[in-house]
């Protein structure tokens, strides 16, 4: 049986779902499964090629959904989960028993462990510190912003490598360790390593640029990354230097996309009133109600600048 993952890609949660679901597949669906992962990323244009969808079984987890006859399992948290309201239509009319979605929980990763526990009986303690650490990660549970930013845990770590590094067939190989090794000892193998070692030294120069370009009024930091390839920083950086920030708005760019990015500072005691994924969506992009981000085409430059000056006025007024 050959099983296409589909994941989100450059995103720590988004591996460890994949990891965490294929371990669940071989266990209690098909123990001969074999996996092949492809990596999504929110754009502009067309999510989903429907000829990718080559699999014996096809699943995606930890991304947006999609009607196509070829989706078999489908599993994410997010709010925008659904491109159109015919999209979430096809899925709550789903009756297939292979399909989830619940918005609560803080990662995928813990969504598809619980579910997987709760309907399938399907358990392994060994992948405990992955599930923990997915949560962490991507709900923002991190002690501190300066622990997010120093990267001393090997999930911090693992978490640069796989949303910077750009080496071809890194995730093929990077999953099915997630799924089957501790993270302190993935992050000790030299071919980790040869990719962690650099990146951390470009976040070390990311964090200076961003103390430079960034700017904080009346709780809103803000700052333009468009001219340069730092699409990877860390997205707690901003409240490490700015801790007195509510929200965070950035514009960046990558070979495939133009994106704002935003945010809120969990450390920041002050009330979040506003919901960033309803933002998000009113662009065409979408997230978390603490996090969102919204994708424009490669080059839309001023207009993503645009949209994230309306943002940044938006988040300094009170909701109505």
């Amino acid at each position: 049986m050959r099983v296409r993952v589909f994941f989100h890609d450059k995103c720590f949660d988004g591996a460890a779902s994949a990891a965490v679901f294929s371990r669940f597949y071989k266990a209690r669906v098909n123990s001969e499964a074999c996996f092949e992962y492809t990596g999504l990323a929110h754009r502009a244009s067309q999510l989903f090629d429907e000829d990718k969808f080559d699999g014996e079984e096809n699943a995606i987890v930890d991304f947006k959904y999609t009607a196509s006859p070829k989706l078999t399992w489908w599993f994410d948290h997010h709010q925008s989960a659904f491109l159109s309201q015919a999209d979430q239509q096809h899925f709550v009319a789903d009756r297939g028993g292979k399909k989830f979605f619940d918005p609560s929980f803080k990662s995928c990763t813990k969504f598809i462990a619980t579910v997987a526990k709760e309907k399938f009986g399907f358990t392994a303690p060994d992948l405990d510190d992955l599930i923990v650490w997915a949560d962490i990660v991507d709900g923002a549970q991190y002690a501190d912003a300066a622990t997010a930013v120093r990267m001393e845990a090997p999930a911090t770590k693992l978490t640069l490598v796989i949303e910077a590094a750009k080496e071809d067939g890194l995730m093929a190989r990077l999953i099915p360790m997630m799924g089957s090794m501790p993270l302190a000892k993935i992050v000790e193998e030299p071919g980790i390593q040869a990719l962690f070692r650099p990146l951390f030294e470009r976040h070390m120069k990311s964090i200076e640029v961003i103390r430079q370009r960034a700017s904080c009024s009346d709780g809103v930091i803000s700052f333009d990354l468009s001219d340069l390839d730092m699409e990877g920083y860390s997205k707690f950086i901003p409240y490490d230097l700015f801790p007195e920030g509510v929200y965070n708005v950035s514009v960046s760019t990558a070979s495939y996309r133009t994106k704002i990015s935003v945010g809120s500072n969990p450390w920041n005691t002050r009330p979040k009133m506003h919901n960033l994924a309803t933002i998000c969506e009113s662009y065409g992009g979408g997230g978390h109600p603490r996090v969102g981000a919204i994708s424009f085409e490669a080059g839309a430059i001023e207009k993503a600048r645009a949209a994230a000056k309306e943002i940044v006025a938006l988040l300094k007024t009170d909701p109505e």
